[in-house]
Parts: structure tokens; C-alpha cells; sequence
């Protein structure tokens, strides 16, 4: 062994299993061997080989070699020889098997980051020193950024590899020295001064090879762009493999602080804030074009650009952070291990699929590392010669050549196999039949009974005709007429695979002909015809859907937001609990900062319960959920939106107004109380809320504190209330969250839109009528102020414990059925209605109002609860009603209720045949003769 081998092992001791390793370096890397050599030559310690460098450290380290430099000859050095031993130091780390890739590559990344910014310190003096600081026309200093590109960005970067930078500036102006230069000319000569600095050739090496290529206009544009100018580019030329550029990017030198808030301003050119499908049809034409030059290079053995390569485990993960990374923010990390990790922790990627692919890409780096570190050459190719081949086997600690190339077969086959997953071509899909017919029939070559007749033997033999007309609908709609060349053929792909899937559903014809109307509602939106084109998954989902319900089709197609939760049956058909609903909703809502993000907030309550509403459905129709449990989830939904739509108007009226106070300095609150079927806990899909607002300011004509401007207490919770009924109700661009109905707060229509709880109690202790202490039996608190909630329930439970004459709240809620039925029952010699007509839902209910009205004094558990069938088992514990008439209520109501609801599905009126439910009617109205004797 070498005598200067022996010396770096000796420099080493403190590291037995390094120092034992050094031989096996050696022989791995020509590169290290000439370092190592040097260094011991050098006397130099190697004391910090033998650990991890600490944050920070290497900037330090970069930093102190530039100490009273003063000429670029100098700093060319000194930057050169510290390169040098850094890049000795992490090979012999890497190698002796001392550091993980992680460790690896972020030493690589941070010695660039450091680098970069020493140089850019330099230059930034020196030019100072002539030219003067560059300055805005108020004087404010114009600051220099460099964004870290590709591996760097990522911090992932290679041994030997170039480093992709793009040179900006925070604004324009020019220097305020004697020799003044335009901010342009000052920061094109900080840019080109910076780059020669890293990038020439000395006979100490260089320090990293520069690639400027991928700023705006390419080599046309210009070396650094001011941040106005980057948001233009972005906005107005900005093409899509640019936004595959720009997930890396991130600030490496200059102003960093700067450098974050332009990439926020440019995060809408990145990510979308909808899923981005169109991204993944761009980054697929990408891939061919590098499949192309590796065919016509001959790059077969490429380990980054080969199939199977790295490039393809990265286009795998960066294609879902260009979908889905606008709306979630772990997405956007610009690390891939990181966010391969995510994918295959929410279900994205198949959990084994994601560590695997993460397995490949460890191995795949350590390869591309150790064929770099041979002889610090940017080369990504495995290498021909033998003695190359003999280092690369000691670097990888493998056996020999077959069995390493045995395994980067196995490895590349497994990632080849996974990309071809995620970016399956299209073009076979105009070889199937299906896709023959579809476009013979848009085309209008194949017409008439012939039409028919292949419709007929595609599998649609109950009603060929239906869909014949509504693919002719379709192909007539306007903005399919618009369609360019491009997306008509994706349109048709889609139709053929939705021919396809459609015939083999239990009635094809109902299901392709309603999910052609959502096609046609989304025909302008190629994102969303794009999302079903790609996914199985989606397509086999909406087909089901609108299969079993027109009004879920309707509701799909008024809402194609929701086409994004089709992806994963695994949600789509398993709705979340409330805690689940209150929390993610919380998690999407908090970026948002109303009044500034007023829009935007409005927009996410309404997805989000469009959303979840389709799970909810998509639950019901296979049966996943009972009825019970149906209505459950959607009163939470409600209970949740409700409260963050108070959360989101509270925040807008106190950046205005400030807060109202209560006399003993306290802020004021306010509550949201749910009454009908919100109360109930009985909500159906498209139900209306039925909402009173109360208030404990006990000094309505003070001033509110705190804003910008005061309004008196009493204007600011009326205005605060009129603006929770605008964030729930309006008609915004994504439809509405609720209808909303105030009819029920005192004195009705003519009554104040919020009250205060004093006055609220007072109310319903002297003034309301019976039916008003009737809707009060299913008034229940769900959003605001707790100690308001609990001061209505006080209210309610005085009100309702009340001890009544029998006698007048029979004749008064008999009365009150009575005139109802008059005005609302649609029942005639045909049909029955089962809601108002006699023995009905409302029967139902009426009985319970006045049993817990009549009987709550004598037992307060009577009215713990607000829904109709606990209050049933409570009157029959009570002793009110017998088990027997309970469980026929009961059972009539649950009967009723599920068939109201499954016509609601079928956007069916509630008019049941004449002679329907025989059986319960006749109980219920023996029941009402029984207890109201009417």
C-alpha cells in the first residue's frame, strides 16, 4: 500500500471503519485518489472527513477562503481549491459508505448554494465599488436573487453536474455611483461576472460548470430579469415545460427573503389552483421528445435519460405535484423523496409502489454518483471500459458485472413499469372498435338504422336511439364545435373508452347517455375531459353514479369540481366523520385571509360541500351508509360550513370594524341556532337551512373597537349576521353553499335579523305562538358563541317545560295541521302526498310537538334531544306513549323518509301512488284520532 495511503488513514483513525474503507475509495474513483494525494502532500488535517458538517458549516467554511481576497484571480483559487477538497471529503464519505445519498447529495447542494452566493458577493462588492448600489427612483436598493434550477433546486444535486441557475432582480433603476449604469446593465454584469467566476477554466480546475439556459427567452433573453418583468414572462409566454422547471425552483444567493415572495407571486403559474390534468398530457410530450434524443444519441444506457431512468421516477412524482400541488402544500416540496413519501402516505401512489420507486431511486443516484465521482466528469452513462467498470463494481460493493447489471435491469424494468402506469399513451385507443364507432358516428358517416344497428351490437340494445341523440347533442354543443383539432381527438378517446365501460353496466343506455350531459357541461374545460381520459378510475365512478341518479348527474354537471373525488374509491365511497369534516375543512381554510382572499374562501366552503356531499352520495347509492346515517353527514357538512363561514364574516367585520364590547369589556358574541330539518338532525341533499342568530350585547348604541373605522354594536352584528347569510347563500361562480331561511326568528319576517338572547327569551316566554314553541322543540345550537349556546338551551328548556292546558295546545296544533293541510297537501284520487297528506311525515311530526310540549314538564329527558325518533324513545320512557305506538311512529317515519328520499335521488316529486303505504297511514291516523282526537 501506498505510503501516502497509509498517511490518510492515519488522518483518519478517529474513524476506524472509514479509515478501513479508504483502499476501496481509492480504487472507485480516480478523482479521490489525485485529491486524496494532494491533500496529504498538503499536510492537510482531514479531521472534518471522518463526520456529518453541521447547517451552516460549509457556508462558513466558503465564506472564510474569500477573507481579503480582493482580486478575481485570487477568488478564482481559492473558491477552486476548496471545491477540490469539498468535493474530496463527500466522495470519500459517500464511497467508504460513511454517508447516506441523502447526506450526499445535500453536502453537493449546499457546497453549490454556497459557492454561488460567495461568488455573487464578490462580484456585488466589486462592482459597488465602481458603479455605486443600484436603487429604485425612491431610492429603495434593488437586490440581486439567484434561483437554484433543477438538482440544485431540489437540493439533489449530482457529483459532477452543472448547476441551473436563473439571475434576477427585485426591480429596476440604476446605481447611484459615479459611474451610474442602468439596473440592467449592473445586474446583466453581476449575472456574467458571477458566472465566469464559477464556470472558467483554471489550472486549479473549475469550481461548477453554469447553465443559464432556462430563464426567460433562453439564450435570446436576458442574463437577469427584474421581478416585474419575471411576472409578465411567466404570465404572458410562459410555456408548460417552464412549470416543470419551476417546481425546483428555489433561492440559493442574494436576497433569499426576496427570492420566496417572487416564487409565491409565481406559484399560480406553477400550480394551479384546480387539478391540473392538461399537466400531465404536457409533461407525456415532454418524455417523448427526450425518448427521441436517447433513441437518435444512442443513450440506451443512459441511467437518468434511459428508460427506466431517473428522469422517469421524477416526471412519476412531479406529475402529480403538477395536478394536485395547487391545492396541497406538501406537494410542492422541492425534494422528491419527500414528496414520494406523501403520495404513497395519501394513497396517491400505492404504498409499496411509492417505497419501491423510492428503493429504485436511492440505488439509480448511487449509481449516476458513482460513475461521476470515476473521474469528476458530468456523465451519466454506464462506462464501456473495464477499468471504469472495475471502479463502479467497488464503488456499488458489488460482485461483478452481471449481477450489477442483473439488478439495474430489474430496478429500471420496475420504474419503466410505473411510468408507463402514470403516462400511459392514447394512441391505441384509435385502433379499438369502440373508437371506430364513435368516430364514424361524429363524423356522420355512419347514420340512420345503420347507427342503430352498431350501437345495437356495441351492447346498447334497449335504447340505441337514446344514445345516438345524445351523442349527436353533444357534438352540436358550441364549445365542442370550438374544439381545436387537439382536444376534439382527446374528447373522442374519451367517448370510446366511456362506450367501452358503459356496456358493461347493468343499463349502458342510462349511463352514458346522462354522463354525456356531464360531458357536455364540462365540454369548455379540458382539464376535466383530460382527468377522465386518464383515469380509470374516474370514469368507472361517474358512470355508476349517473347510472343510479339523475340528480347526481345534475349535480355533477352544476358542479365539476367534484369530478376530482372519483379518483379514489377508497374517499369516494367512505365519507368522512365530523371530526374528519372539521378538520380538513380547517386545514384548507387557514391560508386564507379574508377580506383580502373574501373570493377565494367563498369558493372552498362551496367545493368543499359539494364535495363531500358526493361522498356522502356516492355512500348512499351503494348502500354503504343507512339513511339514518346519510342525513347525519350531511347536517355535519352543514355544521361545519356554517361555522367556518362565521369564522371567515367575523374576520372580515373586525379588519373593518374592530370588535363590539359588552359592559364588562368582554367581546360581544354571537351564535347560530339550526331549527327544521337542521335542528332535526335530518337534512336531505339540496335542504335548505333554517337559521335564528342571537347576540349577548348588552349595549347595542356603543361604539365597536379596534377597526379602522366604529360602527355601533347594534349595526355591527346585524351586519355581521347579513354577511354569515351572504358567505353561505350567494350565488357565486361556484353556485352556492346553502339556501338560507330566517322565517323562524321572532317575529318572522318583520323581526330584527339577529336578536339578542335576552330579548330572544323573552320572546318565547310572552309573545310566540304554539307553533313557534313547536319548531323550538327541534332547535338545537351548532355554530358561535358556547355560552350563548348553552344560555338557548336554558331558554328552551324553560320554554318548553312549561306546564300547558291540554286541552287549548290540542286545538291549537290540531288547528295548525288543519290549515296546513289545506294549503300544502297535493294528495287527490290518484296520489298521495307524504309529506302533508293525512297519516304523513308531518302527522308524524305534529304528534311528537305535542307530546313533548304536553309531557316535558313532568320529565325534562323528554327534550335532550332535537331530532324526531330520540324524542319518540324518550316520550315512550317517559311513559307518554306506549313501546308499541313508538315503534309504529317510528317505523312509519323511517319507512317514509327513506322513500322521500330515495324519489329525491330520482328527482321524483313526494306524490306516492293512492293505495301506497297502506299500513303505516292507516297506523298514523289511528294514532293522531288516538292522541289529538281529530
Amino acid at each position: 500500500m501506498a505510503e501516502w495511503v497509509d498517511a490518510v488513514r492515519a488522518r483518519l483513525a478517529d474513524a476506524p471503519d472509514i479509515a478501513a474503507a479508504v483502499p476501496r475509495a481509492i480504487a472507485a474513483s480516480r478523482f479521490l485518489d489525485a485529491a486524496l494525494q494532494a491533500l496529504t502532500a498538503a499536510d492537510d488535517a482531514l479531521a472534518d472527513f471522518t463526520r456529518a458538517y453541521a447547517d451552516g458549516e460549509t457556508r462558513r467554511r466558503v465564506d472564510a477562503v474569500l477573507e481579503g481576497v480582493d482580486t478575481p484571480d485570487a477568488a478564482m483559487a481559492a473558491l477552486r481549491r476548496l471545491r477540490r477538497r469539498q468535493m474530496a471529503r463527500i466522495a470519500l464519505r459517500d464511497l467508504c459508505g460513511a454517508a447516506p445519498l441523502d447526506e450526499t447529495l445535500h453536502d453537493l447542494s449546499d457546497l453549490a448554494d454556497a459557492c454561488v452566493a460567495a461568488a455573487l458577493g464578490f462580484v456585488e462588492r466589486r462592482l459597488q465599488a465602481r458603479h455605486g448600489v443600484p436603487r429604485t427612483a425612491d431610492g429603495v436598493p434593488i437586490r440581486p436573487v439567484v434561483l437554484g434550477m433543477g438538482k440544485l433546486g431540489g437540493r439533489e444535486l449530482n457529483f459532477s453536474s452543472d448547476i441551473d441557475l436563473i439571475f434576477c432582480h427585485t426591480d429596476s433603476g440604476e446605481t447611484d455611483g459615479p459611474r451610474a449604469l442602468s439596473s440592467d446593465e449592473y445586474f446583466a454584469k453581476l449575472a456574467q461576472e458571477t458566472t465566469r467566476l464559477l464556470l472558467a477554466q483554471t489550472a486549479d480546475g473549475f469550481v461548477f460548470r453554469v447553465d443559464t439556459m432556462l430563464r426567460p427567452f433562453g439564450s435570446a433573453g436576458a442574463l437577469s430579469a427584474s421581478f416585474p418583468a419575471l411576472e409578465d414572462y411567466y404570465q404572458v409566454h410562459g410555456r408548460e415545460w417552464e412549470r416543470y422547471a419551476m417546481i425546483k425552483a428555489r433561492p440559493v444567493a442574494g436576497d433569499l427573503a426576496a427570492g420566496e415572495r417572487l416564487l409565491t407571486l409565481l406559484r399560480p403559474f406553477v400550480y394551479r389552483r384546480y387539478l391540473d390534468y392538461n399537466a400531465i398530457g404536457a409533461l407525456r410530450g415532454l418524455k417523448r421528445l427526450i425518448e427521441d434524443e436517447v433513441v437518435r444519441k444512442g443513450l440506451d444506457d443512459n441511467i437518468k435519460l434511459g428508460a427506466g431512468g431517473i428522469r422517469e421516477i421524477e416526471f412519476i412524482v412531479q406529475s402529480f405535484q403538477l395536478v394536485r400541488g395547487g391545492a396541497e402544500e406538501p406537494l410542492r416540496d422541492h425534494r422528491l423523496r419527500p414528496v414520494l413519501r406523501y403520495l404513497g402516505e395519501q394513497g396517491y401512489l400505492d404504498a409499496g409502489t411509492a417505497s419501491r420507486l423510492d428503493e429504485a431511486y436511492v440505488f439509480l443516484r448511487r449509481v449516476e454518483n458513482a460513475i461521476q465521482m470515476y473521474a469528476d466528469q458530468q456523465t451519466h452513462a454506464l462506462p464501456e471500459h473495464e477499468a471504469a467498470r472495475e471502479a463502479l463494481l467497488c464503488a456499488m460493493g458489488s460482485g461483478d458485472w452481471a449481477a450489477l447489471q442483473s439488478r439495474l435491469d430489474e430496478v429500471r424494468a420496475y420504474v419503466r413499469e410505473q411510468f408507463m402506469l402514470v403516462f400511459a399513451a392514447d394512441e391505441d385507443d384509435e385502433g379499438s372498435a369502440s373508437h371506430k364507432l364513435v368516430a364514424a358516428l361524429w363524423s356522420g358517416t355512419l347514420t340512420g338504422d345503420a347507427a342503430l344497428e352498431a350501437l345495437y351490437s356495441a351492447g346498447f340494445r334497449a335504447r340505441p336511439q337514446a344514445v345516438l341523440a345524445g351523442i349527436e347533442a353533444l357534438r352540436t354543443v358550441r364549445l365542442v364545435r370550438a374544439m381545436r383539432e387537439a382536444t376534439a381527438r382527446r374528447l373522442l378517446q374519451l367517448l370510446a373508452r366511456l362506450v367501452d365501460e358503459s356496456a358493461a353496466q347493468a343499463d349502458p343506455e342510462t349511463a352514458l347517455v346522462r354522463t354525456l350531459r356531464v360531458i357536455e357541461a364540462i365540454a369548455g374545460r379540458s382539464n376535466y375531459l383530460t382527468l377522465l381520459r386518464e383515469s380509470d378510475a374516474a370514469r368507472t365512478a361517474l358512470l355508476r353514479l349517473c347510472r343510479a341518479s339523475p340528480w347526481l348527474t345534475d349535480f355533477i354537471a352544476r358542479s365539476p369540481i367534484v369530478l376530482d373525488s372519483l379518483l379514489d374509491a377508497r374517499t369516494l365511497y367512505a365519507p368522512p366523520d365530523r371530526d374528519e369534516l372539521v378538520d380538513e375543512l380547517q386545514r384548507r381554510a387557514a391560508p386564507l385571509q379574508p377580506p383580502a382572499d373574501t373570493e377565494q374562501a367563498m369558493n372552498l366552503l362551496r367545493h368543499y360541500q359539494r364535495e363531500m356531499t358526493l361522498r356522502v352520495a356516492a355512500a348512499d347509492l351503494v348502500e354503504a351508509l343507512p339513511l339514518v346515517q346519510v342525513s347525519d353527514r350531511l347536517t355535519w357538512l352543514a355544521e361545519v360550513i356554517v361555522a367556518q363561514a362565521l369564522r371567515f364574516a367575523w374576520t372580515e367585520m373586525q379588519a373593518q370594524y374592530g370588535e363590539p364590547r359588552r359592559t364588562d369589556g368582554a367581546c360581544t358574541g354571537f351564535a347560530v341556532i339550526a331549527y327544521g330539518k337542521f335542528g332535526g338532525i335530518e337534512l336531505g341533499y339540496g335542504s335548505d337551512l333554517d337559521l335564528v342568530f342571537l347576540h349577548d350585547c348588552d349595549q347595542l348604541d356603543a361604539d365597536s373597537v379596534g377597526g379602522t373605522r366604529s360602527i355601533d354594536n347594534g349595526t355591527w352584528m346585524a351586519r355581521l349576521a347579513q354577511r354569515l347569510i351572504n358567505w353561505l347563500a350567494t350565488q357565486t361562480p361556484a353556485g352556492r353553499a346553502y339556501e338560507v331561511d330566517m322565517e323562524l326568528r321572532p317575529n318572522g319576517r318583520s323581526g330584527l335579523l339577529v336578536s339578542s338572547v335576552d330579548s330572544f327569551g323573552a320572546y318565547q316566554q310572552e309573545d310566540a305562538w304554539t307553533w313557534e314553541h313547536q319548531a323550538l322543540t327541534r332547535a338545537r345550537w351548532v355554530a358561535g358563541d358556547e355560552r350563548i349556546g348553552r344560555r338557548f338551551g336554558q331558554i328552551r328548556r324553560e320554554v318548553l317545560m312549561r306546564a300547558r292546558d291540554a286541552d287549548r295546545l290540542r286545538e291549537d296544533i290540531v288547528g295548525m295541521r288543519r290549515r296546513m293541510r289545506g294549503e300544502l297537501d297535493k294528495s287527490n284520487d290518484a296520489c298521495w302526498d307524504i309529506k302533508q297528506g293525512e297519516g304523513g311525515l308531518i302527522d308524524i311530526e305534529f304528534i311528537t310537538q305535542y307530546l313533548v310540549l304536553r309531557d316535558a314538564h313532568r320529565n325534562e329527558a323528554i327534550i335532550s334531544f332535537s331530532d324526531n325518533w330520540r324524542q319518540l324513545d324518550a316520550l315512550a320512557r317517559a311513559g307518554s306513549i306506549s313501546v308499541a305506538d313508538r315503534d309504529a311512529l317510528i317505523d312509519s317515519y323511517r319507512r317514509y323518509r327513506a322513500w322521500a328520499h330515495e324519489r329525491s335521488l330520482q328527482q321524483a316529486d313526494g306524490l306516492a301512488p293512492a293505495g301506497a303505504f297502506a299500513e303505516p297511514r292507516a297506523c298514523v291516523r289511528r294514532l293522531w284520532q288516538t292522541i289529538l282526537g281529530d
